[in-house]
């Protein structure tokens, strides 16, 4: 299984989330493009410590929202969306080769990724965008998502999501995050819902019910409040479980 986590978010002087600790965790990094956070040089220093750990790195592309870190929806013109996502790949591509590698996967942020569960429109935009940058990159997204279902008849190669620290609605969507039941902070409970889903691939929904889940890849929110003692507890009962974790992008397509 790939554990994922958003990396590269702090912007200038200001600081998000504990990175150095989270790259020995994950094998798969969202680093910010600078749409939604990341400036240049964090972001260089962010991709150069995945190099060095051995972790891969993915785009985080988002909506051009600093204010919000890319939380709130912006109606764009298909143009516009797709210019922009061309331009955070081709920003964050160049940053990694500088590192000594390269963006080998596409993850869309925050309120773009919750858009495109629905959005037809945007979902084409983004789809567009990676096809035109480089086809070959494989995209992640929620499982059932108007998104990945696009992405597939485009030929992309899709990789289905799940979140450790996020509640889900029985629909197999997430709660959203100003709602009760949102945003889950035991570690202890994440790792064994975590565990669940790997062995049984299902979860327990916001109201009891249990929904199916097929996942490749696990996210722990880089800036959730205790993001690395969630990420160390899941890593730990996936390995002590005998489940490899390994970046799903060293498999074969």
């Amino acid at each position: 299984m790939d554990l994922n986590s958003d990396l590269g978010e702090g912007f200038g002087a200001w600081r998000l989330g504990d990175d150095d600790a989270m790259t020995d965790l994950v094998s798969s990094a969202n680093i910010a493009c600078g749409f939604h956070a990341g400036d240049p040089r964090t972001l260089l220093a962010t991709c150069e410590r995945a190099v060095s750990k051995g972790v891969v790195i993915g785009a985080q592309v988002g909506y051009r929202d600093l204010p919000g870190f890319g939380r709130r929806f912006i109606d764009y013109e298909t143009a516009d969306l797709v210019a922009d996502v061309i331009y955070q790949l081709g920003a964050l591509d160049g940053l990694a080769r500088a590192a000594g590698d390269r963006v080998l996967y596409v993850k869309p942020h925050g309120a773009l990724y919750n858009a495109i569960v629905h959005h037809e429109q945007q979902a084409a935009a983004v789809i567009d965008a990676v096809r035109r940058y480089d086809p070959d990159l494989p995209v992640l997204g929620l499982p059932g998502s108007v998104f990945l279902h696009l992405a597939h008849e485009a030929g992309l190669r899709v990789v289905r999501e799940a979140f450790a620290d996020r509640g889900y609605r029985p629909d197999g969507t997430l709660v959203p995050r100003r709602e009760p039941g949102a945003l889950l902070h035991d570690p202890a409970e994440v790792a064994e819902r975590m565990l669940r889903l790997v062995t049984d691939h299902t979860l327990v929904a916001v109201d009891g019910s249990v929904i199916k889940i097929e996942a490749d890849s696990i996210c722990v929110h880089g800036d959730s409040p205790g993001a690395v003692e969630m990420a160390r507890a899941v890593h730990d009962a996936l390995a002590g479980a005998g489940v490899p974790i390994t970046a799903f992008s060293a498999a074969p397509a």
